[in-house]
């Protein structure tokens, strides 16, 4: 494991047409009160800007809240963009209303730990925490 002497930085993002950013905000924030450099993208982003954004903003981690069940789409492109510019060793993770069964096919193609509603901050945070020092170089 590395030691980690900066603030892990996140992207959080919307992608698509879904409109209820509620929730990635109050992730935002608990990533913050966790000691993390956030970046939230705001609504309605395209796979292909989040990942700009994501390099642009040398982040550790893209957390991709999601609700309008576009998961399956989402998740791979923005995972094959992020192979596609080199960010082989950047944490792509999220949550939101993803059935179990589909979070399972989205791990096994790479994608990291996905989170259902009403799971505590602390644990996305401790996870994403575990995550960079474990496979990121500082």
């Amino acid at each position: 494991m590395n030691d980690i002497n900066r603030p892990i930085r996140v992207l959080v993002a919307k992608v698509g047409l879904d409109g209820h950013d509620r929730g990635a905000k109050v992730i935002a924030t608990a990533l913050r009160d966790a000691g993390m450099e956030v970046i939230y993208t705001g609504l309605r982003q395209t796979p292909e800007m989040v990942v700009n954004a994501a390099l642009q903003e040398d982040v550790d981690a893209i957390g991709i809240s999601i609700l309008s069940g576009a998961h399956m789409t989402v998740f791979p492109k923005v995972f094959s963009l992020m192979k596609e510019k080199g960010l082989d060793d950047v944490l792509l993770t999220g949550g939101g209303i993803i059935p179990e069964e589909d979070m399972k096919v989205l791990q096994g193609q790479g994608v990291g730990k996905l989170f259902p509603p009403a799971t505590s901050t602390i644990e996305i945070a401790e996870y994403i925490t575990g995550w960079v020092k474990e496979h990121r170089t500082f």
